[in-house]
């Protein structure tokens, strides 16, 4: 690693540490020759699938689209973004694991959906209502209706009231 404070390209490693969910390497160095320290950064450079959009085009795999689009379903929700960071890195998890270099849009949604459910069952069903486009009332009722049926009972209560008071 090359010095940011001299020309020297040779430098040691003083201390490592694992950040996050163990993806990236913290380093201390020190240039050999003018004893300045500084810190680097590393991560496994993963190649993440294209996204094929219901329209036929495809994109690069978009990490911030995924989280702006799950942090907007749970704005106002009592979930912290060390949460949503960790589901953002299980669905790439899963994408990188289906082994596709090409995965349709709609498995995206599917992760985000099953995501969402695990972290705010409120905002699962307005991300539902928005990526299954309600027509109607019915169908934001239906949804409440089959998320209830799959928590256990202790978790079941009050779920159709949560969703009264948000709208």
């Amino acid at each position: 690693m090359k010095c940011p404070f001299c020309p020297e390209s040779n430098t040691r490693v003083i201390d490592s540490r694992l950040l996050g969910d163990g993806e990236q390497i913290r380093r201390r160095r020190e240039c050999l020759v003018c004893r300045a320290r500084f810190t680097t950064y590393e991560t496994a450079e993963l190649s993440l699938p294209r996204i094929v959009k219901n329209d036929g085009r495809r994109e690069a795999f978009n990490e911030n689209k995924l989280r702006s689009g799950i942090v907007k379903a749970l704005e106002k929700r009592p979930v912290e973004l060390d949460q949503v960071d960790h589901q953002v890195s299980l669905i790439k998890s899963r994408l990188r694991e289906n082994g596709e270099r090409e995965l349709k849009s709609s498995y995206v949604g599917e992760l985000v959906m099953e995501a969402l459910k695990n972290l705010d069952h409120v905002a699962y069903v307005r991300f539902a209502s928005v990526y299954r486009s309600f027509e109607d009332v019915r169908s934001f009722l239906d949804e409440v209706r089959r998320l209830e049926d799959e928590l256990p009972e202790r978790d079941s209560g009050g779920q159709l009231e949560l969703i009264k008071r948000e709208c």
